[in-house]
This record gives C-alpha cells, sequence and structure tokens, in this order.
C-alpha cells in the first residue's frame, strides 16, 4: 500500500463516517415530527425521571400524550415502562401509573414493567409484557428526538411498531433540545454500529 493511497483510504472513511453522521442526525430531526394516529392494541410509555411520588415534567408530558391516545381510542391499553432509582420508593412506571388512574385512565388498562433502567428496556420488557396479552401492535411514546432510535430498536426487536412523539415536549426551546438532540445522535450512532454484535 502507497503512502499516497493510504491517506486516500484514509481520506474516504474519514468523509464516509461524516456523511453516516449528517444522515443521521437529518434523520433523528425529522422523524421527531412523525405522528403515526393509528389504532393500536397499546401504547407503549418509554421511562423518564420521576420527582419523589410524582413524575418529572418530562415524563408528565409522554403520560399526558398517552393519555390524550387513550382518550381518542388510538389505542385500548398503555404499558409504562422504567425501574426504579436506588434512592426511590417506587419505579417510574408505579408512579405513570398513578398518574393516569388520577386522570380517568381505567386501572385495567394499564401494564406496567418496573425493571427496565434503558430505552432498550422500556422496550423489551414491554413487549415480554405484551406477549403475555396477546398485543400485536404498539404506539411507542417519547419526546420527539427520542423517537428514531425507539421505533428502530422497536422494530428489531420484532414489534409492529408506530411513532407518537408527545406534542407537548418540554424540550422546546433551542438551548434545551440541542443537548438532548448531541446525546441521541450519540446513542443512536452507537446503537447503529453494535448491531452486527448483537
Amino acid at each position: 500500500m502507497t503512502k499516497k493511497f493510504g491517506l486516500r483510504l484514509v481520506f474516504t472513511i474519514i468523509v464516509t463516517f461524516l456523511i453516516f453522521i449528517s444522515y443521521s442526525a437529518i434523520s433523528i430531526w425529522s422523524f421527531g415530527s412523525k405522528n403515526q394516529l393509528v389504532k393500536t392494541d397499546a401504547a407503549v410509555v418509554l421511562g423518564a425521571a420521576a420527582w419523589g411520588k410524582e413524575p418529572s415534567p418530562v415524563l408528565r408530558e409522554r403520560i399526558n400524550h398517552s393519555i390524550w391516545l387513550y382518550q381518542n381510542d388510538y389505542v385500548d391499553k398503555i404499558i409504562f415502562t422504567g425501574g426504579k432509582g436506588k434512592d426511590d420508593e417506587l419505579a417510574e412506571s408505579e408512579i405513570a401509573r398513578d398518574y393516569a388512574i388520577k386522570n380517568n385512565v381505567s386501572s385495567e388498562d394499564i401494564l406496567i414493567e418496573t425493571k427496565s433502567k434503558i430505552t432498550e428496556e422500556n422496550l423489551l420488557y414491554a413487549y415480554e409484557i405484551a406477549n403475555e396479552k396477546n398485543m400485536k401492535t404498539f404506539t411507542i411514546v417519547s419526546d420527539p428526538l427520542h423517537m428514531k432510535r425507539a421505533n428502530l430498536m422497536a422494530k428489531n426487536l420484532g414489534m409492529e411498531a408506530y411513532s407518537s412523539p408527545t406534542q407537548s415536549s418540554v424540550y422546546k426551546t433551542f438551548k434545551s433540545k440541542v443537548p438532548f438532540f448531541l446525546r441521541e445522535l450519540f446513542y443512536y450512532i452507537g446503537y447503529i454500529f453494535s448491531l452486527p454484535f448483537r
């Protein structure tokens, strides 16, 4: 391999990677506006932090959107996800369930999993519960910039999944969106590169 060829190869790899990053960034940003309002068996609400016994603003808006889907007959059930932090009394999903019940969702239409810590576990454990109940179709609920990675993960798990981001995300300003966007871009690219090893 000549030095000139080696430099060209390195340049090609760098350019290809930059194109991939740019494509991923555009894809994540644009996918966030995709709201697939179709009838499904259940909304799967991805976990977020809880503050004591109350949902954080981020979690609250995800719950509120799932309640809207439920009340407008887009979903029959709601599956809340999210485990318990080290010093927490309740799991995120338990707090979400209690909030939903207070807001006129029937307890019989709510399912929860309390083990997950990360997005992929949210989906995996929710899917296990759903399989036990013979549920086949799912509406994934999270913040807009989270949706691309979440839906890709859901489909790779074998879920028939549709995207419905919360329309009242607390990530509204440029200042709040950018850190979340950069984090999602990092995790999305990491997930893509991890796929061959799964």
